[in-house]
């Protein structure tokens, strides 16, 4: 027998529906049994229909339901969500914590007379002598002295080892010391011409700014320590930072110009800036974004710029008004910290990118001409022209401290070189 199709179609096929059946329960009949019977097979079929096609088990067909689960069943996640700890408000001091004296510090924006080293000293130069303050223990004391027909000492700055010290001379040399011997190890002369008043370090490389304009790399590992020079500045060297990566150096003079250098360069500048309007000498790389760099002029200026060093963009400009002697970032939060001359000569701490002022310290009757960082980042020295040195506590502890670095020994060979 041949099957035959119909496709989607239905078709009922009719041969099989008993009519007279049909018409017999429609129209009725006389007997009481069979009246029954037709009630009984009614309310069967109005119940099957009313459960098929009205769905009287459910709500509505094709309805959004706003919770798909029962309510017994449902879950609160957010009972079980991971809550990051607010971050409340922390207290800045607004007085030092500490106060040194400071006699016969010099009165000069373009100097860098104070560092703190990687093993917890401050170093601050005196007129010709240099002195320590252990901030371990809290105990200061006289360190190296020069002779007053080559000084002032007019730069200070610490190896990455923490147990070098060189010291910028005013008769342009700069002398290499050993704070743990208390010796001079070697004396660098013959590349500058003037004054040596900017110092910076990276790894076994000292690099030197004069007031001839001139910067020089010297390795201390080799006897010829002169091994690059950059030539860019029309006047003197006011400041030197060196990125984290080691592979670009920025720059200030005191014609007003800021250059990045690219190391790989060979001593061409990479960027020059002529949008500051004085001396540039705070100048300071933001920890937490390798290409940030901060950078400020004099009393002239009094403004804070951001720039990408790799594209020479600015970012940002904050104008503060007052004189910034020297800039430092938190090493743990978008957080930069400035020095300030008159007329309240105050520190001031800044929320970056928005540059809303945090809180200003004050305390010092001078301008604050020095500033640097201690190696938990967490306190902040500052020197200025009222001969005192204070201590502050300023930023936040690092949550994650680094590994500790070991630094290449720079001058092992020293005696060699001698």
């Amino acid at each position: 027998m041949s099957r035959r199709y119909y496709g989607d179609r239905f078709i009922p096929a009719r041969s099989s529906i008993d009519f007279d059946w049909a018409n017999f329960l429609l129209m009725g009949s006389g007997s009481q049994s069979q009246t029954r019977q037709e009630k009984t097979d009614d309310t069967l079929y109005r119940q099957r229909l009313s459960a098929l096609m009205t769905m009287r088990n459910r709500n509505r067909i094709l309805s959004f339901w706003s919770n798909p689960i029962s309510g017994d069943l449902q879950t609160d996640l957010s009972d079980f969500a991971e809550k990051k700890p607010s971050k409340g408000r922390r207290f800045i001091p607004k007085s030092a914590e500490r106060i040194l004296s400071a006699p016969d510090i010099l009165d000069d924006y373009n100097l860098n007379l104070i560092d703190w080293s990687s093993s917890n000293y401050l170093a601050i130069a005196l007129s010709h002598r240099v002195c320590l303050w252990d901030a371990t223990n809290g105990v200061g004391f006289d360190f190296m002295s020069i002779n007053g027909d080559i000084g002032p000492i007019t730069s200070v700055s610490w190896a990455p080892d923490g147990q070098h010290i060189a010291v910028g001379i005013n008769n342009s040399t700069v002398e290499l010391w050993d704070v743990t011997s208390s010796q001079k190890l070697r004396t660098l002369q013959g590349g500058h011409q003037a004054r040596v008043g900017s110092l910076c370090w990276h790894d076994n490389v000292l690099t030197t700014g004069g007031k001839d304009s001139i910067i020089i790399d010297n390795d201390m590992r080799i006897r010829s320590h002169h091994v690059r020079t950059y030539k860019g500045h029309k006047a003197e060297v006011c400041q030197l930072k060196w990125s984290n990566s080691g592979k670009q150096l920025a720059s200030g003079g005191n014609d007003s110009l800021l250059y990045i250098w690219d190391r790989a360069m060979a001593s061409r500048w990479l960027h020059k800036f002529e949008d500051h309007m004085s001396t540039v000498k705070a100048i300071a790389w933001c920890p937490l974004q390798s290409n940030l760099l901060a950078s400020s002029g004099g009393a002239g200026d009094q403004s804070i710029k951001f720039r990408n060093a790799q594209t020479g963009v600015c970012l940002n400009s904050c104008d503060t008004g007052s004189q910034v002697c020297s800039l430092l970032w938190s090493k743990c939060d978008k957080e930069i910290l400035s020095s300030h001359g008159p007329t309240q000569n105050q520190l001031t701490l800044w929320k970056y990118p928005s540059m809303a002022k945090i809180a200003d310290l004050t305390g010092h009757t001078s301008r604050v001409l020095f500033m640097t960082q201690s190696p938990d980042s967490c306190m902040v020295a500052t020197a200025a022209a009222d001969e005192t040195l204070r201590i502050w506590k300023v930023f936040e502890t690092p949550e994650v401290l680094t590994t500790e670095t070991t630094y290449a020994e720079p001058f092992r060979n020293l005696n060699y070189i001698r």
